[in-house]
């Protein structure tokens, strides 16, 4: 009897972290230090091979559903069937990204399946798109700073914390970037709440309208960059608050918005910070009166996902 097998099988696994911007949105764009934190969640992802030469991928949410599913050729990246077209778009342009920079990539044509998972919702704006790009570069054994500036506009603080263990600084120059894992671990984590807005923030979006409002505005980078090395170094909460409120001024200066605390929640009891892409997805709220005073307050202006610091970063 002969045994014939069609496949030699593989499956191979890949898992990077999502991430929050602490420190220096927008101004990292033009040479600010920053301070990014790696997170406890992140996306998962799995490829088997298949029989045929197509690629099938199949997208889950943090609850196990199906949120995108395509079939697409692997000769040219075109979609047999998908459930999102734009979607399928930017997939291709990853994937089309990934050959350019190895061109061994998915040369043989044989088929794969490919499965990702989030373990965070869609909407929070945690990095379903970093975290993806990170994966696919593992996957095509390629840089992944390479593969993300080849296909997004942002400054790639975002890659750097997919395999973090730690919050890191990142600065990103003209021609190289740099970013070194730091030790961030004041007494006052406790009184650190990440709050979700409701509302998920297009970053690329936000990018091009305020990013280049920092070019040449040394003054303002080197003041972000300064306040990036004192937040991680203080050990007093207030002192904390301090910084973090100057530097709500400094950047709602620069784009010309107020800060979101005098927005929306000028009564609250404490320090309020935007993270990243101004208008939408986390913020950062300090204070003396603990989780339930957070939870309280937010749930009565109908915001009712907040996260304890030490509960969601790594």
């Amino acid at each position: 009897m002969y045994h014939y097998k069609f496949l030699d099988p593989i499956k191979k696994k890949f898992y990077a972290r999502g991430k929050l911007l602490l420190t220096g949105e927008y101004a990292v764009l033009h040479g600010a230090k920053a301070v990014a934190l790696p997170l406890k969640v992140g996306q998962r992802m799995t490829v088997t091979n298949a029989r045929g030469s197509d690629l099938i991928w199949e997208a889950l949410d943090d609850n196990g559903d199906i949120w995108y599913e395509s079939q697409m050729s692997l000769y040219d990246f075109s979609d047999i069937k998908t459930s999102d077209e734009q979607i399928s778009k930017k997939l291709a342009k990853i994937l089309k990204a990934a050959v350019r920079e190895n061109s061994e990539f998915l040369s043989t044509w044989s088929g794969f399946k490919v499965e990702t998972q989030l373990e965070f919702p869609l909407n929070w704006g945690l990095g379903s798109s970093s975290t993806l790009i990170a994966n696919v570069a593992e996957w095509a054994e390629v840089n992944a700073f390479h593969l993300y500036f080849a296909v997004a506009n942002g400054s790639g603080y975002d890659i750097a914390c997919a395999n973090a263990d730690e919050p890191i600084h990142y600065q990103l120059g003209d021609e190289s970037l740099h970013f070194n894992e730091i030790e961030f671990k004041p007494s006052f984590l406790n009184k650190l709440f990440f709050v979700y807005q409701g509302a998920k923030q297009d970053s690329e979006s936000s990018v091009n309208t305020h990013g280049k409002k920092f070019k040449g505005k040394k003054d303002v980078i080197n003041r972000i960059s300064a306040i990036s090395d004192e937040i991680i170094q203080t050990k007093n909460l207030q002192t904390f608050n301090n910084l973090l409120e100057e530097h709500e001024t400094i950047i709602a200066g620069v784009i010309g918005e107020k800060p979101v605390k005098e927005r929306l929640f000028p009564d609250f009891e404490g320090t309020i910070k935007s993270l990243g892409a101004w208008g939408g997805d986390f913020i950062l709220a300090t204070t003396e009166k603990g989780e339930d005073y957070v939870k309280s307050y937010f749930a009565s202006k109908k915001l009712d996902i907040v996260k304890p610091y030490q509960s969601i970063v790594l």
